[in-house]
């Protein structure tokens, strides 16, 4: 089976730093996998490169098997990556049902123009407002985009995620903040795309209690390389884990003996 996602030897560099250092990896359909790391372990930077945000100072990134290394973020979106930021990346002045309308509306190739295609506006609002339904704003609708609270947000970016329908789904610390009663919904969608088998997640995730529960998978970073790779009860119990993402001595006996 080809992978949905492949990345090999991907590096970047910012003068002598090396961010993202030859990372290698493929993502496969039916698997949500968790990347985890310390702050500043380049799992962000990881995700701008794959989807485009960031160009590469080498390596390469396939989605689908083709190589998309040198393409421009709204084509590898065309290709099937959906990205979800750390900070909400919607346009804030068009309501809520706007917002998703425009990604049926580009999922379906018709561009982003608001005004050359009332023939087809009643069904891809339809398509939008049953969107909204699954993700808890159609009350919401006709609310500026910049008027919802952080959580709501937070899940009209997933809601257009949702309507581009991509193959492969990007979160970056879906739940960064939000309250506890909105986490909940956010987990709920991220299960529900997970239940079909044919789309790929990549979850970057600080609440070790969601990746858990959620990840079939856990990769780490550290100081930019793929330090562990595995099932998650290996991966978390393993001494990379402990140490740089944990932050827990190498020898617990050593910290512990007298100076």
């Amino acid at each position: 089976m080809t992978p949905s996602l492949e990345t090999r030897e991907l590096t970047v560099r910012f003068g002598g730093h090396v961010a993202v250092d030859a990372v290698s990896c493929a993502f496969w359909p039916g698997t949500l996998t968790a990347i985890v790391g310390p702050n500043g372990a380049g799992k962000t930077t990881y995700f701008n490169l794959i989807s485009g945000q960031l160009e590469a100072t080498a390596g390469q990134v396939f989605v689908g098997g083709d190589e998309v290394s040198s393409l421009p973020a709204p084509e590898r979106t065309r290709r099937g990556l959906g990205r979800a930021f750390q900070l909400t990346n919607l346009f804030p002045n068009l309501s809520v049902l706007e917002n998703v309308r425009l990604a049926v509306q580009a999922r379906r190739g018709l561009g982003l123009n608001l005004w050359s295609i009332w023939s087809n506006h009643r069904a891809l609002v339809a398509e939008a407002e049953a969107i909204l339904e699954r993700i808890a704003l159609a009350a919401r609708r006709d609310a500026p985009a910049s008027s919802l609270p952080h959580g709501d947000q937070r899940k009209l970016e997933v809601g257009i995620l949702l309507a581009l329908e991509p193959m492969v789904f990007m979160f970056d610390e879906p739940t960064a903040g939000m309250s506890v009663d909105e986490v909940p919904v956010i987990l709920d969608l991220i299960r529900e795309i997970k239940r079909d088998t044919s789309r790929t997640i990549l979850l970057v995730e600080h609440k070790m209690d969601v990746v858990r529960e959620l990840s079939d998978r856990i990769i780490v970073l550290h100081n930019g390389k793929l330090a562990a790779d595995g099932a998650p009860a290996e991966v978390i119990a393993s001494p990379v884990v402990q140490q740089a993402y944990l932050g827990m001595p190498a020898d617990d006996e050593e910290a512990q003996a007298p100076a």
